[in-house]
């Protein structure tokens, strides 16, 4: 809002007679000529620097002259306050505090009506501007003969109007995920999936059993599956997202050691699968030169894309295993997560999920051929996923890790135990 006052359509400057602030006697001369030459019916616009700018009376020139005359005779009434006009003069603009600031000079609104004040000691006046909340700044010294008119001030802001702000907190915040809290508060980057992710691994791990089960192409859905959770859940686990070049190039991997071990056989699935992962690690090799990234940005997407097409590729041991072992195996694993997955103390969680996956192993192992040797293998499987476990819980993962690597890894990592200790048992 702008400090100029409009008299008659001509612009009135306060500061072009030479006074600072425009209260001196010649401004106010200046002044008192400029209205006389205004008619009757001309309004008055006042627009000072205030935070009140839903207010803005118009007054006519019969009240400012009616107004005026009424503080001419209180001046007669209190001639007290005659020593008010030699103390010297003071800027017109002050540093006003929020929502109690005041604009006083000569020419205020005659809408105000204007009272007498006493002149206060300064002790008393110092006082009395503290205690009064609404209270405006010293007004400045009028002309000689005249009288400040005071203004009426908006009332100061309570402080229970505005939205009271607390200080920063995790706990109170019903948005922030698990990993963020846990991040915040400083605690362990370990935070282990959870029952959801946990049975989701164990009826995956209970589809590759009966799929292997059925016969070869019975296994080969479940295991397309694991194979896309493994490639998407370990580019998440380590912050690369969405990263879609780098999926679709390990999940590519997957399906290639996929058909190469169709063609040639579970006799060859060993050179099968190194063959396949030897090719991939060279692509990404290529890939990842051609990228026009920060060297260090380019190493560490080259790092998890390799890893990523390695765990896909190995997940493919469970098509060369044999089908009593895969059974076996995907059985251990489902009871191993489980019995992880339980509210027990660490020890004591651990020792229960080894125990689940031999037991497993021995119960899948009297339906197949392996007999006693399935707690073996079921041992060996269940270890393999609580290590794959144990990766999916690392630095703080988000809900979206845990139901992608914290449901694959563990079934991923089971594939080369139930590969080599099937070949080995059976």
């Amino acid at each position: 809002m702008s400090n100029d006052q409009y008299y008659g359509g001509q612009q009135y400057d306060p500061y072009a007679n030479g006074t600072g602030n425009g209260n001196g006697p010649q401004g106010h001369q200046g002044h008192q000529g400029h209205q006389e030459q205004q008619g009757p019916d001309v309004a008055q616009t006042w627009e000072g620097q205030t935070w009140d700018t839903q207010f803005q009376p118009a007054v006519t020139y019969d009240q400012v002259q009616s107004d005026r005359a009424q503080a001419a005779q209180a001046q007669q009434g209190y001639p007290q306050q005659t020593h008010q006009t030699h103390q010297p003069q003071q800027p017109s603009y002050e540093a006003y505090a929020p929502g109690q600031g005041a604009y006083e000079s000569y020419g205020t609104p005659a809408a105000y009506y204007p009272e007498p004040q006493h002149q206060q000691p300064p002790q008393t006046q110092d006082r009395h501007r503290h205690q009064s909340a609404g209270a405006a700044p010293v007004a400045p010294a009028p002309a000689p003969g005249l009288v400040a008119e005071s203004v009426p001030t908006a009332p100061a802001p309570s402080a229970e109007a505005g939205p009271g702000w607390s200080s920063p907190t995790t706990s109170g915040n019903t948005r922030i995920t698990d990993a963020q809290r846990a991040r915040a508060e400083g605690r362990s980057p370990i935070i282990a999936p959870g029952m959801q992710p946990a049975a989701l691994t164990a009826v995956l791990g209970l589809l590759l059993a009966g799929g292997a089960a059925l016969g070869t192409y019975g296994l080969l859905v479940p295991l397309v599956l694991l194979q896309g959770l493994t490639a998407a859940g370990w580019f998440r686990l380590n912050g690369m997202w969405p990263a879609r070049q780098g999926i679709a190039l390990a999940f590519a991997g997957g399906l290639a050691a996929d058909a190469a071990l169709l063609v040639t056989g579970r006799e060859n699935a060993a050179a099968a699968i190194f063959g396949t992962l030897g090719v991939w690690v060279l692509l990404c090799l290529v890939l990842q030169l051609r990228s026009h990234a920060d060297p260090d940005e380019r190493m560490y997407g080259l790092m998890a894309t390799i890893v990523s097409a390695a765990l896909t590729v190995v997940a493919t041991g469970h098509l060369g295993a044999d089908p009593d072992a895969v059974v076996v195996g995907g059985v251990a694993v489902a009871a191993a997560v489980l019995a992880r997955a339980l509210p027990l103390p660490g020890p004591v969680s651990l020792i229960a999920a080894l125990l689940a996956a031999a037991g497993a192993g021995i119960a899948a192992g009297g339906l197949t051929g392996l007999g006693s040797s399935g707690a073996l293998l079921g041992l060996g499987a269940g270890v393999c996923a609580l290590v794959g476990l144990r990766v999916a819980s690392y630095d703080y993962p988000s809900r979206f890790v845990h139901m992608t690597a914290g449901v694959a890894l563990p079934l991923t990592a089971a594939a080369p135990a139930v590969y080599l200790l099937g070949r080995a048992l059976v």
